[in-house]
Formats: C-alpha cells, sequence, structure tokens
C-alpha cells in the first residue's frame, strides 16, 4: 500500500511551512518533515484513527499531529493506498475546508 499526498494537502504543506518559517526556518523544515513522517507511517496504522464526524460516509479520517490534523481515507477494498485530502491546523474550521 502506498501513501499519496493529493495537491491540496501539499499546498497544506507549503503553506504551514511559510508560516512557520517567518518565525523559525529551521523549526519549519524539521516540522513539516514530521507531518510528512506522520502522512507516511499511516500506511501501519490507517485505521486507528477516527472517522471524522460528518464524513462517515466518505471514509475521512484525521490523525492530530501538535496543532494540526492530517485528514485521509483509504481507498480501495482490500485498501490500496491511502490519500491525504489536507493538513490543516486544528483552529481552522476544517469542515469548510475538506469538502466545500
Amino acid at each position: 500500500m502506498i501513501v499519496q499526498i493529493l495537491p491540496d494537502a501539499e499546498a497544506d504543506l507549503e503553506a504551514i511551512g511559510d508560516y512557520l518559517a517567518r518565525d523559525n526556518p529551521r523549526r519549519a523544515l524539521s516540522f513539516v518533515r514530521e507531518l510528512r513522517d506522520k502522512c507516511r507511517r499511516l500506511v501501519d496504522v490507517y485505521l486507528a484513527f477516527p472517522i471524522v464526524p460528518r464524513y462517515e460516509d466518505l471514509g475521512v479520517r484525521h490523525q492530530v499531529h501538535g496543532g494540526h490534523q492530517i485528514f485521509y481515507r483509504v481507498v480501495g477494498e482490500p485498501p490500496e493506498r491511502i490519500d491525504v485530502i489536507h493538513v490543516l491546523h486544528s483552529a481552522r474550521n476544517y469542515s469548510a475546508i475538506l469538502f466545500p
């Protein structure tokens, strides 16, 4: 099984890095690496994290890392890949962003 970071999630990671880099460029790089690593590790624990309320029918799950949430879904039966949909700060209104 593979993890695919979709374009919206890639844009989220870039925006997170840009925001953090204003105050601490070194930490911005390491934090974005941590988030990417968490995404890659979903292969081993993809069912361990809860389904997002109101998105049960789409199978959207989320994992928290620091103040951010990684939103993803498992594709295929049996599972073939994990699509990372978005990576958002927990203070953001994710329901308006996930599926507008």
